[in-house]
């Protein structure tokens, strides 16, 4: 396809997955029943974006218990009562807080990619969490004998071992998901929580080189969860030039819900460099309504307006389930919804001569 497209990362869970890993927290099954419907949920994901053309595939984030903790699978130096991100229809999602040091990963994001490659043989993109958003684990109070310094040369370690183990188990690209960015401006609205942010993402994002770095990118927007988002009310436009300072080759970018799309976008073409691919998003996972494929084409068109078409890409705003318990949009929906990404991009490719 010559406008690349790529999903953001999670699909629904099918009911059977969701059921499966309830009764194995409640201690009904064993963990080999649940291993068999996470096999089963990662192939019929799989097999499933395959039909909708999707030159590039993902896992749909089956087996994550969510885009943002699976790094901390199976440790038990953390407790409950970290940050909590609130979202706009009242509910809220709460990290856990670290007790000791050292901080390493539980899982990498390449365990992911292995087993998804078992599935298929096109491309895969593999999401990763970014080093900032596991930096509220660390206490306001400090830990004794483990310094914040010391976590935060611990969790840089971690973070490009999260990257590189994907890119060498042969991930097409990386995509950092950075949600919390436009979160900051809420919790802080003079920036300098943002600024902070992106200086610890790109510590370890200059630890590689300029060409691995083509193959990573950025994902940003305001939440997806439930319905609901947890910063959808903070200006982008006051988001967006900070973000553009973060050292990757790739910025995919909620779109399709922005209220005034043409200001950004117009903004967008101002802060991009000329290195850049900005996936665009053309689907909405919140908005109940499935897009059309000429609707997703006329919504190209208008970012091919302000972006040159070899710096332009198309995606989705977020994933579609980012928490495993979420299951507000419908698996079939989902699918469909980004089938009509797919062919959208490809009508206006065609109506662009590209």
């Amino acid at each position: 396809m010559s406008i690349p497209t790529e999903s953001i990362g999670s699909i629904p869970r099918p009911p059977e997955l969701i059921q499966a890993i309830t009764s194995f927290q409640s201690g009904k099954i064993q963990v080999s029943d649940l291993d068999t419907a996470y096999n089963a949920a990662l192939k019929d994901t799989i097999e499933q974006l395959e039909t909708t053309g999707s030159p590039i595939l993902t896992d749909g984030e089956q087996t994550k218990p969510s885009f943002a903790t699976y790094p901390l699978t199976g440790l038990n130096n953390l407790v409950s009562g970290g940050v909590i991100i609130p979202f706009a229809d009242g509910h809220q999602r709460q990290l856990p807080r670290l007790t000791a040091g050292p901080f390493r990963y539980g899982i990498h994001a390449s365990t992911y990619l292995k087993a998804a490659r078992q599935y298929t043989q096109r491309p895969l993109k593999q999401a990763v969490i970014s080093a900032s958003a596991l930096s509220l684990l660390y206490p306001g109070e400090g830990i004794a004998n483990y310094p914040r310094e010391a976590f935060i040369a611990d969790l840089l370690d971690e973070a490009e071992a999260d990257i590189r183990g994907a890119l060498d188990a042969g991930a097409d690209t990386v995509q950092i998901d950075f949600t919390e960015g436009r979160l900051s401006l809420k919790l802080d609205p003079s920036g300098g929580l943002l600024d902070s942010f992106v200086a610890l993402n790109n510590q370890v994002l200059d630890r590689f080189s300029a060409a691995d770095r083509t193959r990573i990118g950025v994902h940003v927007c305001p939440g997806g969860d439930h319905d609901s988002t947890h910063s959808a009310d903070v200006d982008y436009a006051s988001f967006l030039p900070g973000l553009f300072q973060m050292h990757v080759g790739r910025f995919y970018l909620q779109m399709a819900s922005e209220s005034d799309r043409e200001r950004t976008l117009r903004l967008v073409s101002e802060l991009a460099s000329p290195e850049h691919l900005v996936f665009i998003g053309v689907i909405d996972p919140i908005n109940p309504a499935i897009e059309t494929a000429a609707q997703v084409c006329d919504r190209v068109l208008e970012a091919a307006s302000f972006l040159p078409i070899n710096q332009l890409g198309t995606t989705d705003d977020c994933g579609f389930a980012p928490f495993a318990d979420d299951t507000s949009t419908a698996r079939d929906k989902a699918f469909q919804k980004i089938r009509a990404r797919v062919e959208g991009t490809a009508l206006a490719a065609k109506e662009l001569g590209v």
